[in-house]
């Protein structure tokens, strides 16, 4: 799979999520702009996800992460719109409940991945169960690395049973999230997304960007890449999102499966 893009991240590479811009809005001068090619690739996504979903030839996994308000609800809400629901899931990761937590930590993962024909999208994912532990020193660092190699032969195992993976990582500034917990504060029909986490975590912001930086870099691989997208404009980010998701699924061109019975001997 070979995907050009300013966000992809180069598998090893050495990070600092600090030097990459979380307000660049590409070649948009202004958002109808960004809207007016969003509509098509909507209206893309649609057609191929059609034919993606009756050749059952490949399974499409989508992971999303970043920070607390970063706009992982917002993007699947607004590119995976026009999408046929039976060929789409969505699967969230919470705190691991006590029956999972004696399991390995992609037990439960593992029984999410699509299959064939289908798109799934992991809000927040394995990622997850590696991260907060770190940053919380619930686990050491020698811990993570291992579990690093756990998830890279993982998805490397899922890509060679026709899994195509796409990781974004939805980059926002410390400023960007106060502005957008200040609007679920101020905003009434905003307040029930608030919880305690999110105030809790962002005094851990340092710790959880110096995690990213290594895990980002140590996992994304030409099979199951990694992409930085800037965040802070939520209109930017569903455009260069989108625009990732319907190029790899023209590069597959896939075809429509034929029929199992001969169309013009059937008389009704």
């Amino acid at each position: 799979m070979k995907l050009k893009s300013p966000y992809l991240v180069k598998p090893h590479a050495k990070l600092k999520l600090s030097r990459f811009p979380t307000d660049d809005t590409g070649t948009y001068k202004h958002e109808d702009a960004a809207k007016a090619v969003l509509d098509r690739h909507r209206e893309d996504l649609d057609s191929l996800q059609e034919i993606f979903y009756a050749s059952q030839q490949k399974a499409l996994l989508i992971v999303l992460q970043g920070m607390d308000t970063a706009g992982k609800d917002g993007a699947i809400r607004h590119i995976f719109s026009g999408i046929n629901p039976q060929g789409c899931d969505v699967a969230s990761f919470k705190e691991p409940t006590p029956i999972e937590v004696r399991h390995d930590f992609l037990w439960r993962v593992h029984a999410q991945v699509p299959p064939r024909g289908m798109i799934t999208i992991f809000n927040r994912s394995h990622y997850e169960d590696i991260l907060v532990p770190h940053v919380h020193n619930q686990i050491s660092r020698k811990t993570l690395d291992q579990h690093i190699e756990d998830i890279v032969e993982f998805e490397s195992m899922l890509h060679d049973n026709d899994t195509i993976i796409l990781k974004f990582f939805l980059h926002i500034s410390p400023q960007e999230q106060t502005r957008r917990l200040q609007s679920r504060i101020d905003t009434p029909d905003k307040q029930w997304k608030l919880s305690e986490s999110d105030f809790r975590e962002r005094e851990f912001w340092p710790e959880y960007e110096d995690t990213y930086n290594h895990l980002l870099g140590a996992t994304s691989r030409k099979n199951a890449p990694w992409f930085i997208i800037p965040s802070d404009y939520k209109w930017y980010r569903n455009v260069a999102i989108s625009q990732i998701l319907v190029q790899t699924m023209k590069d597959l061109k896939l075809k429509y499966p034929e029929p199992s019975l001969d169309p013009s001997k059937i008389k009704l």
